[in-house]
């Protein structure tokens, strides 16, 4: 019996889904590239799906693109092009990011700017029922109206109203109610609505999404514990008001966040990783590496070393799994089903990852000493390579920078910050140059140097 962690219940729960598995997972705002907190959160939930169908669970597996939003049109309007430009562009960048980790495609793709009309039916559905009211061309949920508000986040009303939040309502009957459809602005996209001309808030959206493609309820609901308040918050409230059945989701699953340097990545400090910048260094395998060897409720810090380890980690399981065999006639043979035993009871618990990456390790170890030893280890690699594909790993020989040359490329970009420091512009323009010859570019941010390959 598989045991998910539900985030409501803040409990481990003996996992009983519909046939097929319904899984929902929130996908990416449009306005930029996809960074590697994006992609930790997508590691994770390609993995519970390749595991769930291992198991013989057949998945239906939606993930949506949120096309239109404030970012979108600044991002927009500060490149001067048209906000529809911009997201279409990012959404073939967010596939061929996948494609190089090796993400599971979903089943389908909802993008908000083609699901107007439906949104807009959800919301006159909740104005009828007394859920959300209209204010001045937007339209809000009244969280008042519906007493689980809460629930997921394991806060009340009160909580939630902090400092003076209460003094400054605008056109809101309470400070929490969240806008369901906002009124248009002057020169931003806008979709008529019985409410005049505007487009969709943020949460309502994926209400309207799942509720379109995978019905009333759903089994799993995954994204980032950044995610938990007010989004998830926000979508149970809308979804159960709406159908009048709970729960909206069975098990709501929320991967830990990821770190720079032991500080949350963000745009404003320069700490920003996007996929193709790791990519640039390092395998899909090393990166997917990285994530798994944590339990995904857990947050991880990446930092270069880390990850160089688990490229060192990577090449120790592709040696053990595609080593020529040196077998003699003997009959001994290794045995792989201690280690696969343990890699499923780990999955199984929650699935976690970190102990079934334990598990393959100790299976590579047995695989190199059964080599020593000269006995048949055929069978316990076809295991090794099965296990490593459950968990999204090639173990395939991929191009990347050589792992002993990060050490110089670091040490020559401190040499160029001391020759900047002392002024001598000319030498520290060489040292860029010359790693430029190499295929090396450094790009220079308020926070630091960066390189990629």
């Amino acid at each position: 019996m598989i045991k998910v962690y539900n985030s409501q219940s803040q409990s481990k729960e003996d996992f009983l889904p519909s046939d097929p598995v319904k899984m929902y997972v929130c996908g990416v705002t449009t306005y930029s590239d996809c960074h590697i907190g994006h992609a930790m959160s997508y590691i994770v939930f390609d993995t519970i799906r390749r595991y769930l169908e291992y198991r013989g669970y057949s998945v239906k597996h939606v993930q949506n693109f949120t096309d239109i939003d404030d970012k979108i049109i600044a991002n927009a309007n500060r490149l001067n092009v048209p906000a529809k430009e911009l997201a279409d562009g990012l959404i073939d960048n967010f596939f061929a990011d996948m494609d190089a980790l090796n993400i599971q495609h979903a089943h389908i793709y909802p993008k908000v700017t083609e699901e107007i009309s439906d949104i807009i039916n959800l919301v006159k559905g909740l104005i009828d029922k007394g859920y959300a009211y209209q204010s001045e061309g937007d339209v809000y949920f009244r969280v008042n109206s519906f007493t689980g508000y809460g629930k997921l986040s394991h806060r009340s009303l009160d909580e939630m109203v902090t400092g003076d939040q209460g003094q400054h309502l605008d056109n809101k009957e309470h400070p929490m109610d969240f806008a369901l459809w906002k009124s248009a602005k002057p020169g931003d996209p806008e979709w008529d609505s019985p409410w005049g001309k505007g487009r969709p808030g943020w949460h309502i959206e994926c209400s309207s999404m799942s509720l379109k493609y995978l019905g009333e309820t759903l089994d799993i609901h995954g994204g980032g514990q950044d995610l938990v308040f007010p989004h998830h918050e926000n979508e149970i409230a809308q979804s159960e008001a709406y159908t009048g059945k709970a729960p909206f989701a069975k098990y709501w699953m929320h991967n830990g966040l990821l770190q720079f340097e032991k500080e949350k990545m963000s745009k404003s400090t320069g700490n920003l990783i996007t996929i193709k910048e790791a990519l640039s260094l390092f395998s899909s395998d090393a990166l997917r590496l990285f994530v798994l060897s944590s339990h995904y409720r857990s947050p991880i810090t990446y930092t270069k070393d880390n990850v160089v380890a688990m490229s060192r980690g990577v090449q120790r399981l592709r040696q053990a799994a595609f080593s020529e065999s040196n077998a003699t006639e003997s009959d001994n043979i290794v045995d792989g089903e201690p280690f696969k035993n343990r890699f499923i009871e780990a999955m199984d618990d929650d699935f976690n990852t970190a102990q079934a990456v334990a598990a393959l390790f100790d299976l590579a170890k047995e695989i190199n000493k059964g080599q020593k030893a000269k006995m048949q280890v055929s069978k316990a690699q076809k295991m090794l390579t099965e296990f490593a594909g459950v968990l999204g790993l090639t173990l395939k020989e991929e191009e990347s920078i050589s792992l002993d040359a990060i050490p110089l490329i670091e040490l020559l970009i401190e040499t160029r910050k001391g020759l900047r420091t002392a002024k001598q512009w000319e030498l520290a323009d060489n040292v860029r140059n010359g790693l430029l010859a190499l295929g090396i570019t450094l790009e220079d941010k308020p926070s630091g140097t960066t390189w990629k390959a």
